[in-house]
């Protein structure tokens, strides 16, 4: 017998649309895009031949339209995993829960999802400019662990050999991580043959977590360097963003494709910054439009 989502567990607002992103179900398109900045929405949406909504509520900006015959959906995050949360379960409840009986569809959609973000570069060949692909992602922010299902589609392996390499095993104040394949149908079409690709460690945070040191001292400081010489299956960790695990894995227990591309803007090893990265996104945005 299928579920009936309590008003309380499912906040749907007076116009029809879910609680955060006040999109009503009608509006979202079955290919879907991910940025982070609010203000990146605008830079996908200037592709579009046809707008159908342009919506925005807190830092989340949702645009439905037609780019190349394709009916695509673009949606800001804001930053960290924990918005991730908020937006992968109400773009779900979008697609797949009647909004009038809130009860699960008989049938059920499969979204296309990729996320478009940015990263530090932790490999001597991720130079800031590179695009990675994020093939798999070991979150350190410990979103999945709250659900059920985890470890059925999570690589467990990967996950002990992480923490091994790390030195957290028995370590109470250490991070739980998990780490979760993106689909792989995705990666091939997205990345192709100009795309680096390998493990994307998805942080907690932009400074302690990912190794900065500003005026507190890091509990590890050799903790990015255990993290560029870690390798699994021939795959090292080429770089640090803040959203790929919560993507691919709320999307795998889930049902949906998903991966994330990022630019380099920060190469950890060489100490480069481009901070005018926003003037040659485009490209990635253009390249994934084509792809998806």
């Amino acid at each position: 017998m299928k579920k009936t989502f309590a008003p309380s567990e499912l906040i749907i607002n007076e116009d029809g649309s879910v609680f955060h992103l006040h999109v009503r179900p009608e509006w979202l398109a079955g290919k879907v895009i991910l940025v982070g900045d609010p203000g990146r929405v605008d830079l996908v949406a200037r592709h579009f031949t046809e707008k159908e909504c342009d919506v925005q509520s807190r830092e989340f900006h949702t645009v439905t339209g037609t780019y190349k015959g394709k009916r695509i959906t673009v949606v800001s995050t804001g930053i960290g995993c924990d918005n991730i949360d908020i937006v992968l379960n109400e773009l779900d409840a979008l697609a797949n829960i009647d909004f009038q009986t809130r009860r699960e569809r008989d049938t059920l959609r499969r979204l296309q999802l990729v996320r478009i973000g940015t990263c530090g570069g932790l490999q001597p060949y991720t130079p800031v400019g590179a695009f990675i692909c994020s093939q798999v992602s070991i979150g350190l922010d410990g979103l999945l662990n709250f659900y059920a299902g985890r470890n059925a589609v999570c690589d467990l392996p990967l996950e002990r050999a992480f923490l091994n390499h790390m030195g957290w095993t028995g370590n109470l104040c250490a991070p739980a991580p998990y780490a979760i394949h993106a689909d792989e149908e995705m990666v091939e079409r997205i990345a192709r043959q100009d795309m680096a690709r390998g493990i994307t460690i998805a942080a907690g945070g932009f400074f302690g977590p990912q190794g900065r040191e500003l005026r507190v001292p890091l509990a590890d400081p050799r903790q990015n360097e255990k993290v560029e010489t870690f390798e699994w299956k021939e795959l090292r960790v080429t770089n640090f963003e803040m959203e790929s695990s919560a993507l691919a894995g709320l999307s795998r227990l889930m049902g949906h494709q998903a991966t994330t591309v990022c630019m380099v803007i920060a190469n950890r090893r060489s100490h480069e910054a481009n901070t005018g990265y926003k003037n040659s996104i485009d490209t990635l945005i253009e390249t994934v439009l084509d792809r998806i």
